[in-house]
């Protein structure tokens, strides 16, 4: 079972590199971010061309998290539940039980909020909607021993995800507090899978367009897929698929995945 993340950065921008890399790479969950539309205007019917499946959550101009599936997906959730004053209006979560050969797996996709700058509202937003989604989490571990969390976490885990950490330190994607939530996600049982693989630098999945970064491998590493324990124990490679940023017009993030050997039953 592969399970991929990807922020496209608009999906109707981006829709013929989408659909170039399910056909090419086939896996069986591809969770996107920033799709940017809202949901009578997902191109739903080029996913079904293809044998897949879609649930989506989105939004005009912003945000937006789609659940793309070989077999059907239940249960879906959209929203960060029972924590919020107010529901919360931005399309960020998505989260659905999908029913493998071998047993279910939730899938929990999500789109951090990026913070802008340490000093900001929007910061603050980030780390309470961390603090969130910690609280969902725990509550749906206790209903699904395996679980992937995969999505745009807007944050580099440690100094080997970012090509020049001195530069990236107290700023917004590498500050402590934003580590300091990613390491409680951890704390839950989930596993970072691409570093069951690889454990060097020099490995990201996101370059800012400006200043050829691309170009010069000055990226971060902000894109995860984190499984639980008994999921984790099933992993068999994690990696970041660079060649989608190098095509014209490209997203600024590289598809990550994970592939998990469900051999024998898991539900």
């Amino acid at each position: 079972m592969r399970v991929t993340t990807w922020n496209v950065n608009s999906l109707r921008v981006r829709l013929a590199h989408v659909l170039d890399w399910l056909d090419a790479q086939r896996p069986d969950v591809l969770c996107l971010q920033e799709t940017k539309l809202p949901d009578e205007e997902f191109p739903l019917q080029a996913f079904l061309d293809r044998g897949y499946q879609a649930v989506y959550s989105g939004q005009k101009t912003y945000n937006g998290v789609a659940i793309i599936t070989r077999e059907g997906v239940r249960d879906p959730c959209v929203d960060l539940p029972g924590t919020a004053a107010t529901p919360d209006p931005q399309r960020r979560l998505l989260a659905a039980t999908y029913q493998s050969p071998t047993g279910p797996v939730r899938v929990v996709n999500v789109y951090v909020p990026n913070g802008q700058s340490v000093e900001s509202d929007k910061f603050a937003y980030k780390l309470d909607w961390l603090t969130r989604l910690r609280g969902y989490l725990a509550e749906q571990l206790t209903q699904f021993p395996h679980l992937v969390l995969v999505g745009d976490f807007n944050i580099a885990p440690e100094p080997r995800d970012v090509h020049n950490p001195k530069r990236w330190e107290g700023k917004v994607l590498f500050s402590e507090p934003e580590r300091a939530a990613f390491r409680q996600l951890l704390e839950l049982g989930l596993v970072d899978t691409f570093r069951l693989f690889e454990d060097g630098e020099g490995h990201y999945s996101w370059w800012d367009y400006r200043l050829n970064a691309f170009q010069r491998g000055w990226g971060l590493r902000i894109d995860h897929v984190l499984a639980s324990g008994p999921l984790a124990a099933r992993c068999r490679a994690g990696a970041i698929d660079t060649a989608p940023r190098a095509l014209e017009r490209p997203s600024d993030h590289a598809p990550a995945f994970a592939d998990f050997d469900l051999a024998e039953a898991v539900g």
